[in-house]
């Protein structure tokens, strides 16, 4: 693995009203230990309307106005606790607000592109997002699961790893069946699995399991990879990307 893209959800990096910013630091250690290392990483981060929601919680995330405010609020107070956190390494940051439109033109896809490999080159790590401020709804992507696939696979990553309330996939809902097992590693998913009713845990979270399901999909259709770990404890996210060990998680890749 060379280059990596890293995507972790709004409920990680919220608890209680904050920014956590303990679980956000602790992902910076991570990405400036692969980067160290001699990876290249990119970071999708949703979070922003979740962000801006600690800043003014009168505002109604229900509409779509009023959540584009809060995403205007929060996304410069999210990438001032990213920068914060990377200053102690020394990394620099950037920011890259992207929608679904940019994808379906080969021109923007190229630019945009063109921009990460420079930002790379130059060790800076670019924190991508769903520019959900200004685009209208059918434009969107509606969750970094899927946006998050997009960037891995138009800006040439070797895998992506998304880092989750949800720490693997399961042979059956856990919350609902004790029995559940943690799948290691798959290689197909079937249609019905794509198609299941999205259950996000988080009040700011979009996907739930489906939407990963789906950017794990789109990936294996496209000959790249997935890792899905858990975003709160980073233990098997670090074994597998800086160790090259499956401790836990699942491996979404073609046999």
């Amino acid at each position: 693995m060379k280059r990596i893209v890293i995507k972790v959800g709004s409920h990680v990096l919220t608890e209680d009203g904050k920014v956590a910013l303990d679980r956000l630091e602790g992902l910076v250690e991570l990405i400036a230990k692969l980067q160290k290392s001699g990876k290249e990483l990119v970071l999708v981060s949703s979070g922003a309307v979740a962000a801006g929601y600690t800043k003014i919680s009168t505002l109604d995330r229900s509409k779509v106005e009023q959540k584009q405010a809060l995403a205007a609020i929060g996304q410069p107070f999210l990438l001032k606790q990213y920068q914060r956190a990377f200053n102690r390494y020394d990394i620099l940051t950037a920011q890259i607000l992207l929608t679904a439109d940019d994808f379906d033109s080969r021109k923007r896809t190229e630019y945009a592109k063109r921009a990460v490999e420079t930002l790379l080159e130059n060790k800076i790590v670019p924190i991508v997002n769903e520019n959900d401020v200004t685009a209208t709804e059918e434009l969107l992507f509606g969750d970094n699961d899927r946006l998050s696939a997009h960037v891995a696979y138009y800006f040439d990553a070797d895998i992506l790893a998304i880092l989750s309330d949800i720490d693997a996939y399961y042979t059956s809902d856990p919350r609902k069946n004790s029995n559940a097992k943690p799948r290691a590693v798959v290689a197909h998913l079937e249609q019905e699995e794509l198609e299941e009713k999205c259950t996000p845990n988080g009040a700011f979270a979009t996907g739930g399991i489906v939407t990963k399901l789906q950017a794990a999909d789109f990936l294996l259709e496209r000959g790249k990879e997935m890792f899905l770990a858990s975003g709160f404890d980073l233990r098997d996210a670090k074994s597998f990307l800086l160790d090259g060990e499956h401790r836990g998680g699942t491996h979404f890749k073609r046999g």
